[in-house]
């Protein structure tokens, strides 16, 4: 069954606007005749009869028409307006959901999805939507010339529909260029992004002339296309601003033609001509903005494809706390776009409040297989189950709060030493500092210049590797967690720090949380009851440590190293 577009669904949540807005655009286009009507009575009838009076009230009259064109015109962009911020306020969250989940499986940031939304929702505020809103009105003024006399009415059908057209033709010129400056542009900036995040590999290795032809590439096509799309545009845009002034001139000398053959008014063939341009200005105005409509179409498109791919999940029960009992069934994994699995069948399973070491070369799938752990990744095929519950199905916030991860690249937050802890849960501040106890790390917390308090800037900048990662680790145990997964955690630590995490791990064996720890280190698999070796993404040996070890340490035999070499 064809699931629902949720995008869509979620937009039309904003209809109420759209529609009010369709209806102010209604009125504000019937307010347009006044300017003609006004024209036709001055010239047929005021000035034929001398009348000031007459004049007078129809200049009121006039007036007071504009006054409400203006009012309804400024209450319609403020409709639309708030139709932006409440398209925000039901999207925004879900699109940053979806980045989230989508980065952890594909493994990078995606925030152009952010740019895409709002490109798409600072559309909804633009000078373009306004011109659709008035183009289906357009119809409205070419009836009234017809009113005014049939020939005239016939001309301006024409030119109507030969506009029309020009605007299909532009955009067909315009939307392949278009689309791929796009696809460059946001090339481009994921490029940039990747690049400031490096920038001290960058210049201590003297990378910048390199860089800068590498994200000249994407850029130089950004541009290339940007220009194209913009040459075309500007072309048939200027075709169609001639044929809408040719056409108003051109409507005047046909009613000039009608009016010396008496059979329409001189009031007629100006109101006409005034007529005929604002039913065109419109389609000029859409031209005009035609870039923005294909860049919003298109960061809606892409949106749409996000959301398609993430669905959200159903909320269904929520299970109790588990014990932490983890079983790994026939897990593999095959990256998207590749045919090579990073884990083949890795069965395993662990009792509540035991502590597992994964060790192996790199490459083995150690990294995938934490992720799996956790849930960031779902399987291809095969499960780990926690508790007998499916972890890759499970609500990410029921689950969450009893799960801790370490992973194995420390980034902490820009915000304070206790937020990035708390996992920005509002909580009581004892539960922080018990974590940072848990850790080893209160007393190094406690001695910065705001303490727990402190900001420690993008990415934990400030802080020294070290401390990142056992801030990352008073994270992982916040809250208590019944299953911890640690993906290399003494890999910046050291002696201390390395004596730290290992008191970490026996308090919380003695609290019967399970721990599955990933580390190369001795003093780290010490504390470990069970091991699990992976090879090439197998699991080649599991078992009790001591047993595991004691394989790996086995001396090979003389014999064998001699036949082996014979």
């Amino acid at each position: 069954m064809k699931r629902p577009d949720e995008l869509r669904q979620l937009v039309q949540t904003c209809q109420g606007y759209f529609l009010t807005a369709g209806t102010f655009s209604l009125a504000i286009n019937l307010l347009y005749l006044a300017g003609p009507l006004y024209m036709l009575q001055v010239y047929d009838r005021v000035i034929s009869s001398a009348s000031e009076i007459t004049l007078l009230m129809l200049t009121i009259a006039l007036l007071l028409a504009f006054m409400a064109l203006a009012g309804l015109d400024a209450v319609r962009a403020r409709v639309l307006t708030r139709a932006s911020i409440r398209l925000d306020r039901k999207i925004a969250a879900r699109v940053m959901t979806a980045i989230i989940d989508r980065s952890a499986a594909a493994g990078g940031a995606r925030s152009q999805a952010l740019r895409d939304f709002d490109t798409f929702r600072q559309f909804v505020t633009g000078t373009g939507i306004h011109a659709i809103f008035d183009l289906p009105w357009a119809p409205i003024y070419i009836a009234v010339i017809f009113v005014l006399h049939p020939a005239l009415g016939a001309f301006a059908l024409g030119g109507s529909i030969i506009l029309v057209l020009m605007a299909l033709l532009s955009e067909w010129l315009v939307r392949l260029p278009l689309t791929e400056s796009n696809e460059a542009a946001a090339r481009s900036y994921s490029f940039t992004e990747m690049s400031l995040r490096n920038t001290e590999v960058v210049r201590a290795m003297g990378m910048t002339r390199g860089l800068l032809r590498r994200w000249r590439r994407d850029r130089d096509r950004m541009l290339e296309r940007q220009v194209a799309a913009s040459d075309r545009a500007a072309t048939v845009q200027s075709l169609i601003r001639f044929l809408r002034l040719a056409m108003q001139s051109l409507i005047l000398g046909l009613g000039a033609y009608l009016v010396i053959e008496r059979l329409t008014t001189v009031g007629s063939m100006f109101a006409a001509s005034i007529l005929l341009g604002r039913a065109l200005q419109p389609v000029e105005q859409i031209v005009g903005s035609w870039r923005s409509l294909v860049s919003a179409r298109t960061a809606f498109l892409r949106i749409q494809e996000l959301l398609t791919a993430d669905p959200v999940r159903e909320t269904g029960l929520t299970l109790p706390r588990p014990k932490g009992r983890l079983s790994v069934e026939a897990l593999t994994f095959v990256p998207y776009g590749s045919s090579k699995p990073i884990l083949r069948g890795v069965t395993f399973a662990i009792e509540a409040g035991e502590v597992l070491g994964v060790i192996g070369p790199s490459g083995a799938g150690k990294s995938t297989l934490a992720r799996h752990l956790v849930g960031v990744l779902t399987p291809s095929a095969g499960a780990v189950r926690l508790d007998g519950a499916d972890v890759s199905t499970w609500v990410r916030k029921a689950v969450g709060d009893h799960v801790g991860y370490l992973p194995q690249d420390i980034e902490l937050f820009a915000d304070t030493v206790a937020a990035n802890i708390s996992r920005f849960d509002a909580s009581c501040d004892t539960e922080v500092i018990h974590a940072a106890q848990l850790a080893g790390v209160h007393e190094m917390i406690v001695r910065l210049q705001s303490g727990y308090d402190t900001q420690v800037g993008e990415g934990g900048a400030i802080l020294s590797g070290g401390f990142r990662q056992r801030i990352g680790l008073a994270r992982a145990v916040y809250g208590n967690p019944s299953f911890v997964v640690l993906d290399e955690p003494s890999s910046n630590l050291d002696a201390e720090g390395d004596n730290a995490l290992a008191d970490c791990i026996v308090q919380l064996k003695k609290r019967g949380t399970t721990v599955v720890i990933i580390s190369h280190r001795p003093a780290t698999i010490s504390v470990v009851d069970k091991i699990l070796v992976l090879r090439e993404g197998t699991a080649e040996m599991f078992g009790p440590r001591l047993e595991i070890m004691s394989r790996l340490t086995r001396p090979v035999p003389v014999h064998a190293v001699q036949s082996a070499g014979s």
